[in-house]
């Protein structure tokens, strides 16, 4: 029996839709890229731009075997919506979060329910705080430097040039970023070794505005400070610029930790004495390469650390 012509019709049209929509089924999982989200702090942080430069240009490098979405939050203290990032790739179903936090506490739940929908979490450069990950049951891989024992190189370089009983001070970061606490012990176990006397430990929030407020007020109660030992670049910034607001330029030592490009300009003028480098074009690599032998199933380790530096003059300078 012959079909009518307006069936030939209405059958090939149902033919073709048939295969437009197997066309546009997605790949199935095996076969297709996984997508690693990489979830960073400030990006008006250099650190974290470099970081992100960093990624992208590995995963350009690797482009067949990954798919990247990296974003960060405006500032520090931008918690919240660091959260909602990673709710987001939650959300979009990505196969791992390469994860950054604000906040060592409060990102932990957001950590659990990737970990829940089945996405592979990485902690880098701040840890997330390992009792409440014991609490929520939840096991996030660590990769990144141990930042006491950077804080202490730095520590121990200043402590070099000073004697014992000196007055200094420490600006501290986020106080609820474990980063900031271990900053914090690193220096003050290069103080305490050298016999230096701490007389001030303010937190300056990892932000350059707020530790220049906290190092002017240090230096107007303490006239004999001989040197301020502060956790990030951005707040070593802060800290130079209340000292030459004070007068007290080529009087009072700083040292940071990051390893900015602005701060080994100040090193190579003298203004700066050493900073720490973390190797921030490196570190989101470090994770994200974690990340793709979690996906691969080779089962790394449960931490990694990464690499410090002492960044000084001579350094600088080379051989």
């Amino acid at each position: 029996m012959k079909l009518a012509p307006t069936r030939i019709v209405a059958s090939l049209a149902a033919g073709a839709a048939l295969v437009t929509a197997a066309c546009a089924a997605p790949p199935p999982a095996a076969e297709r890229r996984p997508r690693i989200a990489l979830v960073m702090k400030s990006l008006a942080n250099e650190f974290f731009l470099t970081m992100e430069r960093g990624a992208r240009d590995h995963q350009r490098q690797h482009e067949r075997e990954y798919d990247l979405l990296a974003n960060g939050i405006k500032d520090e203290l931008d918690v919240s919506r660091q959260v909602d990032l990673v709710e987001q790739m939650i959300a979009e179903r990505v196969d791992a979060i390469v994860l950054a936090p604000a906040d060592s506490k409060a990102l932990v739940p957001a950590g659990k329910r990737a970990a829940d929908a089945g996405i592979v979490v990485v902690n880098i450069d701040n840890r997330l705080d390992p009792a409440l990950l014991a609490e929520r049951g939840l096991a996030v891989p660590f990769v990144g430097p141990d930042n006491r024992k950077g804080a202490r190189l730095a520590g121990d370089y200043l402590a070099r040039r000073l004697k014992a009983g000196d007055e200094v001070a420490i600006v501290e970061g986020l106080p609820t970023a474990e980063n900031a606490v271990q900053r914090r012990l690193g220096f003050e176990d290069a103080v305490k070794a050298a016999g230096l006397k701490i007389v001030s430990s303010q937190p300056g929030d990892w932000e350059m505005a707020k530790a220049n407020q906290v190092v002017s007020a240090q230096l107007s109660e303490h006239p004999a400070l001989k040197a301020v030992l502060c956790a990030n670049d951005s707040m070593a910034l802060g800290a130079v610029a209340a000292i030459k607001g004070a007068g007290r330029a080529g009087h009072v030592l700083v040292v940071g930790f990051d390893n900015i490009s602005a701060v080994r300009d100040l090193i190579r003028e003298g203004r700066v004495l050493a900073t720490v480098d973390q190797h921030a074009d490196q570190l989101a690599v470090f994770g994200l390469e974690f990340a793709l032998e979690s996906l691969r199933g080779s089962l790394p380790s449960a931490d990694r650390e990464t690499p410090v530096d002492l960044v000084t003059a001579e350094t600088l300078r080379g051989p």
